[in-house]
């Protein structure tokens, strides 16, 4: 189970949720563990945001902690077959809110999981998916805080509008010091637009959007926040989405 905890998220906020499902609530409230990692980036200097104080809830059955340190994260490693879809190149930067300002995070480990354009995560029991490994990777971010990934964009699946699932870790050596999850979401209208194509036009008419979303709509329709814009990138697109930790 994933620890509740609240952070700060720059500009867009962040809610956690199951892949299948929410859980309740946490109250607000401050990790307490100190946070540290194997490398030790000099911090650089970011806009301090403007913050909202979102609480965390449980991620929910499909994370697996595979350990792939990996960006592109379309092939399936157990295989080295390359999952079909539009290229989306997403962008986290990572940084930390204090009293004092904005400070980039190095060293950062963020994971990213999701669906294929069939709706199907990997290395799920549910699924028939055990022992592979698409759609599945982390990267460590730099001294600036960023990480980048190269995927899909993601399908859907009954009861769930369009979604990315994020998680931040923080280590000291093997020991975990902080943990952050959360999901993304895009813009229907953009979502309409690539599901014209093919693999995604084999599966027409979704049956949930981000309105009709329980994860979206909960905590004050949060997820109107957690918005990233995906913009048109050569044969695909590219979004970005800037997150600040408080602890």
């Amino acid at each position: 189970m994933v620890s509740r905890r609240t952070a700060l998220l720059v500009g867009l906020g962040a809610i956690v949720a199951a892949c299948t499902g929410r859980g309740p609530s946490a109250a607000l409230g401050s990790p307490s563990p100190s946070a540290a990692s194997d490398t030790t980036p000099t911090a650089s200097s970011v806009a301090t945001p403007a913050c909202v104080a979102t609480p965390a809830e449980t991620e929910g059955p499909c994370f697996v902690d595979e350990r792939l340190n990996r960006s592109d994260i379309t092939t399936d490693s157990s295989t080295g077959s390359k999952r079909n879809g539009v290229p989306l190149d997403l962008t986290f930067q990572v940084a930390r809110v204090s009293s004092s300002g904005c400070t980039s995070l190095g060293g950062a480990q963020v994971d990213v999981w999701h669906c294929d354009a069939a709706g199907v995560y990997s290395d799920v029991a549910a699924q028939s998916t055990v022992g592979q490994r698409f759609l599945r990777g982390y990267q460590l971010t730099g001294a600036d805080g960023i990480a980048r990934f190269a995927t899909i964009y993601p399908g859907w699946y009954a009861g769930r509008t369009v979604h990315i699932h994020f998680k931040v870790r923080m280590y000291t050596g093997a020991t975990k010091t902080y943990e952050f999850s959360s999901q993304l979401f895009f813009d229907d209208a953009v979502t309409d637009a690539v599901y014209k194509a093919a693999p995604y036009s084999s599966r027409p008419n979704r049956d949930t959007r981000n309105q009709t979303d329980m994860v979206y709509t909960s905590n004050g329709n949060s997820g109107s926040v957690l918005l990233v814009k995906a913009a048109p990138s050569g044969a695909g697109y590219a979004a970005a989405f800037a997150i600040g930790l408080n602890f």
